[in-house]
């Protein structure tokens, strides 16, 4: 991981922050500023912004959540995993985990993130919900923070979720509210799974949001 960290430092301007999951103080590298990443290419492309860069209060309250949950020898995936912080709560957990993402560099610092905290490695992925690989296989936990921010989103995000969820499992997507939200709910609905929100405050200095966790299972009727 030394060459890693290395290779992402000399390639971004970086900051290293702390943060608390499950009652442990953990260090966690990221891009200084999102908006240095930004690329007219990429928005060109498929509107793609790099907000896997950011720590979103969504996928704190999620991280900490997995990390008390029973997870050791199951297999958990998170689709957008952004810098690691849900998949290194995961896996503190003890669960497999295999994290995913559109930017290949998310991967990079997500992979970093979670040996860094936990001594683990990851196993990670490249996917683009536009085209789901049909070889990703099924998870006993499907989990995704803060990734509802586009309309178009709604049934990307259901659809990855019903491919990759075994039946008995159960899926959480941490929301603050998007705009998506609803249509994504009618979505998992169309598919047969069913949603039960648990909403957690989030505060950090000035920061004040409510979080919804929303507990997606199969429908069994």
């Amino acid at each position: 991981m030394d060459a890693l960290r290395a290779d992402l430092t000399r390639r971004f301007r970086t900051v290293t922050r702390s943060l608390r999951v499950a009652e442990r103080d953990v260090e966690l590298l990221s891009p200084a500023n999102a908006d240095d990443l930004i690329s007219e290419d990429d928005y060109v492309q498929d509107e793609r912004l790099p907000y896997w860069a950011d720590l979103w209060p969504s996928a704190q309250i999620l991280a900490n959540e997995v990390a008390i949950m029973r997870l050791a020898g199951q297999r958990v995936l998170e689709l957008g995993c952004g810098l690691g912080v849900v998949a290194l709560g995961a896996a503190m957990a003890g669960a497999h985990v295999t994290a995913t993402d559109y930017y290949d560099d998310a991967i990079l610092f997500a992979s970093l993130n979670v040996a860094t905290a936990t001594g683990k490695e990851i196993a990670t992925r490249m996917v683009n919900w536009v085209a789901m690989p049909e070889d990703l296989g099924k998870y006993d936990v499907v989990l995704a923070s803060d990734v509802l921010y586009e309309h178009r989103y709604a049934a990307m995000v259901a659809d990855a979720i019903a491919k990759t969820l075994v039946r008995g499992g159960e899926a959480i997507v941490a929301d603050p509210g998007r705009i998506a939200l609803e249509e994504f709910l009618e979505e998992c609905s169309d598919r047969g799974l069913v949603s039960e929100p648990d909403v957690r405050p989030y505060v950090d200095g000035e920061i004040k949001q409510t979080i919804t966790l929303h507990r997606l299972h199969w429908r069994t009727d």
